[in-house]
């Protein structure tokens, strides 16, 4: 009997494994079906971003969908920068850790703050948006 109640705890932790990878691919299969519209799109826990031409959208992912998503216009930002615990980064020489968001500064003084989990995958997005904002503006 002593073991079957050591065991349980195991069970649970079992059970609990099972049902956050089944809610992960759910998520990433609605993911999947909302990206299809975009050019380029991203995909971590903190947030989800796609592109098409000048349109950028961002929102949460969720099991039925991404929420709470915005859109905005390039042709609207006045300034993108990478910010690391809230400071902006050299992306020739990044840091290796903190809290990274791709940040879009508007002429209204209104900025959105995209959060991302990698900091690599952030300068990448960073130089990719960057351009496509600079041939956007000229």
């Amino acid at each position: 009997m002593e073991r079957g109640l050591l065991w349980l705890p195991l069970l649970g932790v079992f059970i609990w494994l099972a049902w956050a990878g089944w809610n992960e691919y759910q998520k990433l299969e609605a993911y999947r079906a909302w990206a299809e519209s975009f050019e380029k799109a991203k995909y971590d826990i903190y947030a989800v971003l796609g592109q098409n031409g000048e349109s950028i959208t961002w929102g949460k992912a969720t099991r039925s969908g991404p929420i709470n998503l915005q859109t905005f216009s390039l042709r609207d930002v006045r300034s993108l920068q990478l910010l690391v615990n809230d400071k902006p980064i050299d992306i020739e020489n990044p840091v290796s850790q903190g809290k990274v968001f791709l940040e879009f500064i508007f002429s209204e003084s209104k900025n959105i703050k995209v959060p991302f989990t990698d900091i690599d995958l952030a300068i990448n997005w960073y130089r990719y948006l960057d351009s496509v904002w600079k041939d956007s503006v000229h």
